[in-house]
Formats: structure tokens, sequence, C-alpha cells
């Protein structure tokens, strides 16, 4: 009986409370750091570059789709 009594009392709550640190933790450091305005810029000309190569891309794959035969 008294090593049930030891387990609820001290193990289980050590084990809460160690949970809830981690996720403290891991919320933390899931959280953004913070940018300055240049390298918000450079991230958003980024994205800019990526989506005009995107639909580059996507025009010379429908060209490309309709030159070939279809057996």
């Amino acid at each position: 009986m008294m090593p049930w009594l030891i387990l609820g009392l001290v193990a289980v709550p050590l084990i809460v409370l160690a949970f809830v640190v981690s996720r403290r933790k891991t919320a933390a450091g899931e959280q953004p750091a913070k940018d300055d305005e240049q390298a918000r810029a450079r991230t958003e000309q980024e994205f800019a570059e990526a989506e005009a190569y995107e639909a580059k891309w996507r025009e010379e794959d429908e060209k490309r789709f309709h030159r070939e035969r279809l057996p």
C-alpha cells in the first residue's frame, strides 16, 4: 500500500510537472524570431521571385504538354 501512495503523491505530480514544462519550452521555441525590416523585405523578394519562376515554369510546362503526342 505504501509504494502506491508514494507513487501517487510524488511520482505522478513530477511527471505532470515535467510534461507542462516541456510543453511550455516547445511553445516558446515555436514562436518566430523578431525580423528586422531588411530581413522581412528579403523574404518578400524571395517569395516574389519564387512565384515568378513558378508562373514561368507552369507556362513552359503547358506548352510542352500541348506539343507532346499522346498515344
